[in-house]
C-alpha cells in the first residue's frame, strides 16, 4: 500500500511536551503565567510593543473589528482571495465585508481596486498577507489616511515574514496571528493579536475574557465579551514553538526552494512568487498555479491516486455558498481573485518534509499533467 504524503504536519519535539508537562503539574491551566510568557516573547518576536493571546485568529480578527469601532451600517474592504474569516469577522459587528480584487502575482489587495472600492460608509481596510507574503501596506497606508480609515492586518498566515525590512506585526495596526497546525508554528488552535498600545491590550484581555473590568475583580463585568481566552497548555506548546521558531522557518525555507528547483522545468505549473527588495516571504503553503485549460480536479484525483495530498487553494469569499446567497455574487465579479481560486493547487508542505517526498510528489504532478 503507497503511503500517503499530507498535505502539512507541525514540528512537535521533547521541549513542547516538557513545557506542557510543566504546566499540567503547575496546576494552572487557564489565566495563568504561561500565557504571560508567551505573550511576552511572541511580542519580542514579531516587534510589537503588546500582543494578547486569544483563542483561534478568527477571534482575533473579530476582536480587531471591535478595535476600529466597525458596527452596523459600516463597510470594511477586505481580499476576496482569502480563508473565509477574514470576511466573516466583519459580519460579526453587524457591517459590510466589501471585496477589491487581488493583485495577480502577489495575489493580495490590489490597492488600486481598494481606492475603487471606498464609499463613504468605509470605515477600515482589512489586508491579508496571503500564503505569506506581505501585503501592499504602503499603498493602503496612503489610502487610509486619504479616507480617514482603520487598517487592521490578517497575518495568519505571515508569521516571520518581511515588509520594506521590517517584521510583519510591527507596523503599529492590530495584526492578528494564527496557530492552527498547519501553520509556521502551533498551539494546537490559538492566535494572538499584536497592537502598539498598552491601552489596546488591555482591551484586547477584556473583551477575550467575557468584557471583564479592567480593575480585574472576579466576576465583575465592564463590557459586553467573549470567551475567546488561550489556555495555558495552548501557550506552553505556543512558547516552546517560539523558541526555536527561527529554525522552523528556515526549513520551510529549504523546502520550498528544493520545490522550486524540481518545478522549474516543469511545463504547466507556476511556481510561487519570488521575493523581493520590499518582500520577504514567509512559507506558509506552497501552492501552485495550473495552466489555463488543465483539469484541476483531474490532477488532482491522480495525485490522490499516488499517495500524494492536494488542495484548491483558496476558494474565492464571494462565491462560498453562503456570500452568493446573502449578496447575490455570481462568477465574473473580481476575475483575477476567481482565475487564481480556479488554478490554485496546494502541494504537500512542511518543515521536516524530506527531499525523497518532494520529489515523489513531483514526480506524481508530471505525471498527472500528461
Amino acid at each position: 500500500m503507497t503511503r500517503e504524503i499530507p498535505l502539512s504536519a507541525p514540528w512537535i519535539d521533547g521541549r513542547e511536551e516538557e513545557l506542557v508537562v510543566e504546566t499540567l503539574r503547575s496546576g494552572r491551566l487557564s489565566l495563568g503565567p504561561m500565557v504571560d510568557r508567551f505573550e511576552a516573547a511572541f511580542a519580542e518576536q514579531v516587534g510589537a510593543p503588546c500582543v494578547a493571546a486569544v483563542s483561534s485568529g478568527t477571534a482575533g480578527l473579530h476582536l480587531c473589528m471591535r478595535l476600529a469601532g466597525i458596527g452596523p451600517g459600516d463597510e470594511v474592504v477586505t481580499t476576496p482571495f482569502s480563508f473565509v474569516a477574514s470576511a466573516n469577522c466583519v459580519l460579526y459587528e453587524g457591517a459590510t465585508p466589501v471585496f477589491a480584487d487581488v493583485d495577480p502575482g502577489t495575489l493580495n489587495l490590489d490597492p488600486a481596486a481598494v481606492e475603487a472600492a471606498v464609499t463613504p460608509k468605509t470605515k477600515a481596510i482589512l489586508a491579508v498577507h496571503i500564503f505569506g507574503y506581505a501585503a501592499e501596506l504602503r499603498e493602503l497606508e496612503a489610502i487610509a489616511e486619504r479616507h480617514g480609515l482603520a487598517i487592521v492586518e490578517d497575518a495568519c498566515e505571515a508569521l516571520g515574514a518581511e515588509y520594506r525590512g521590517r517584521p510583519v506585526g510591527s507596523s503599529g495596526h492590530p495584526a492578528v496571528f494564527a496557530f492552527y497546525p498547519n501553520k509556521q508554528m502551533t498551539t494546537g488552535e490559538g492566535g494572538a493579536v499584536a497592537v502598539a498600545t498598552e491601552e489596546e491590550w488591555a482591551l484586547l484581555k477584556s473583551l477575550s475574557n467575557q468584557g471583564r473590568s479592567d480593575s480585574g475583580e472576579w466576576l465583575t463585568h465592564a463590557r459586553l465579551g467573549y470567551n475567546y481566552r488561550l489556555d495555558d497548555l495552548s501557550a506552553a506548546l505556543g512558547l516552546a514553538q517560539l523558541e526555536r521558531l527561527d529554525e522552523i522557518l528556515a526549513a520551510r525555507v529549504e523546502v520550498a526552494a528544493r520545490y522550486g528547483e524540481l518545478l522549474a522545468s516543469l511545463a504547466g505549473v507556476e511556481a510561487p512568487l519570488p521575493d523581493d527588495e520590499e518582500h520577504r516571504r514567509s512559507w506558509f503553503v506552497y501552492v501552485v498555479r495550473l495552466a489555463p485549460g488543465i483539469d484541476r480536479n483531474g490532477v488532482m484525483a491522480r495525485l490522490a491516486a499516488e499517495g500524494v495530498a492536494s488542495k484548491p487553494y483558496l476558494p474565492s469569499i464571494h462565491l462560498q455558498p453562503y456570500y452568493r446567497e446573502r449578496f447575490g455574487y455570481r462568477e465574473g465579479t473580481l476575475p483575477v481573485s476567481e482565475d487564481a481560486s480556479a488554478r490554485s493547487l496546494a502541494l504537500p508542505f512542511h518543515a521536516r518534509l524530506p527531499a525523497e517526498d518532494q520529489e515523489r510528489v513531483v514526480d506524481a504532478l508530471r505525471r498527472a499533467l500528461t
